[in-house]
């Protein structure tokens, strides 16, 4: 088995090729900086619904919203013991199809907001990329 530096981690070829990557913390995790980016946005988005909205539908979407960086990060925080890693990933998931859902009722409700619309693209790529980790750590994460 041959290994090879590649970028922040290590390319080790053999009878299959795959790439395991060193981290030093969830931050560096492409669905963490999406789900981070994403959270703002809806956060800043929520606070164009009418007043008594933003405490009501703007609330949950701002909390779902955040719940899935949040439970990413956790889950990071159980990467050792790889069911737990993988049971907060699927929280995660959970929690961008609910904001996913949240979004596609503010749509209805809220036409004249255009902020909602741009992100739904955004959630349901987001929701592949944590379905693909997920199965890339079920076949690969060595705990």
């Amino acid at each position: 088995m041959v290994l090879l530096q590649y970028g922040t981690g290590f390319l080790f070829l053999g009878s299959w090729l795959f790439l395991f990557l060193i981290m030093s913390g969830y931050k560096e995790l492409e669905i963490y900086k999406i789900a981070f980016d994403l959270a703002i946005k809806i956060h800043y988005a929520s606070l164009k619904l009418p007043k008594f909205e933003i405490f009501e539908q703007g609330s949950q979407i701002r909390r779902s919203s955040k719940s899935v960086k949040d439970t990413i990060s956790e889950g990071y925080g159980r990467r050792r013991y790889k069911p737990e890693y993988i049971k907060y990933l699927v929280y995660a998931q959970a929690s961008c199809d609910e904001t996913l859902n949240h979004l596609e009722t503010l749509i209805v409700i809220y036409q004249e907001i255009h902020d909602f619309v741009d992100l739904i693209p955004e959630y349901t790529i987001l929701g592949k990329k944590i379905n693909n980790y997920i199965q890339w750590v079920e076949n690969n994460w060595n705990a």
